[in-house]
C-alpha cells in the first residue's frame, strides 16, 4: 500500500506537475460531452490493476469538481472582486480538464462514466441506488443562499464554502489512500498526489484572500 498523503511534506508535491497530466485527455478543454459516456473497455490502455476504491473515488470526485466549475462561474455575474474572480477562472479551466481526465480513466476501463455536471454521486447500497453529496459538497440551500448573494458578501460566501469543498476533496485523497489494495495505477497516485497538493495550496490562498481587508 502507498504511503498516506497525510504523512508527506505538501510542498514536495506542489512542483509535480497540473493534476491529472498522464491520464488520457481526449476532446476540447471546457466544452464537456452532453451526454453521458458510454462504459467501453480499452484494455489495451489499462497498464496497471485498479481496486475498487479507485473506482470510487474517480466516480465520486466528478460530481465534487463539477459543482466547483459550477459555483466558480457565477463569479463575473455575481460581483466577484478581480482577484477572487481570477482564482474562479482557473478552477473552472482546471477542474474541467480534470473532469474529462477522470472520465477517461473510467471509461478505459469499462466502468459507468458520470456526466461531466452530475450534481450528485450515484451510489448502491443495500441493493439500491442513492444519490449522495461528496465530502464539502454545498447543500441545495447554501447553493441558493450563494446564488442570491453578490459583491463583497458573494466573495466572503463563495471563499467560505469552497475553502470547505476542497477539504472535503482533500478527505477524499485521505480515504483513498486508506483504503486497502487502492493506487497500484501509477496514474491515479500522482493525479490523486497532485489533487492534494494543488488544492491545499488553494486553501491556503483562500484563506489569505478571506481575511483580506473589504474592498
Amino acid at each position: 500500500m502507498r504511503t498516506p498523503i497525510p504523512g508527506l511534506v505538501v510542498a514536495s508535491l506542489v512542483s509535480l506537475t497540473a493534476a491529472g497530466s498522464n491520464l488520457r485527455a481526449t476532446g476540447q478543454a471546457g466544452q464537456p460531452p452532453a451526454q453521458a459516456a458510454q462504459p467501453i473497455a480499452r484494455p489495451e490502455l489499462v497498464r496497471q490493476p485498479y481496486s475498487p476504491a479507485d473506482v470510487e473515488f474517480m466516480t465520486g470526485m466528478i460530481p465534487h469538481h463539477a459543482q466547483a466549475v459550477l459555483i466558480a462561474g457565477w463569479a463575473a455575474s455575481h460581483g466577484a472582486r478581480p482577484e477572487v474572480r481570477t482564482l474562479c477562472e482557473r478552477l473552472v479551466v482546471g477542474q474541467r480538464d480534470e473532469i474529462e481526465s477522470m472520465r477517461n480513466w473510467l471509461r478505459d476501463r469499462g466502468q459507468p462514466v458520470p456526466e461531466a455536471n452530475a450534481t450528485h454521486h450515484r451510489m448502491k447500497m443495500n441493493g439500491m441506488e442513492h444519490d449522495m453529496l461528496m465530502p464539502g459538497m454545498l447543500s441545495a440551500a447554501e447553493l441558493g443562499q450563494l446564488d442570491k448573494s453578490r459583491d463583497t458578501e458573494w466573495d466572503r460566501l463563495f471563499l467560505m464554502f469552497m475553502i470547505r469543498h476542497h477539504e472535503g476533496a482533500l478527505k477524499m485523497v485521505d480515504d483513498l489512500f486508506d483504503s486497502h489494495g487502492a493506487l497500484q495505477d501509477d496514474d491515479l497516485y500522482k493525479f490523486a498526489s497532485d489533487l492534494y497538493a494543488d488544492q491545499t495550496t488553494e486553501i491556503e490562498r483562500m484563506q489569505k484572500m478571506l481575511t483580506a481587508p473589504s474592498r
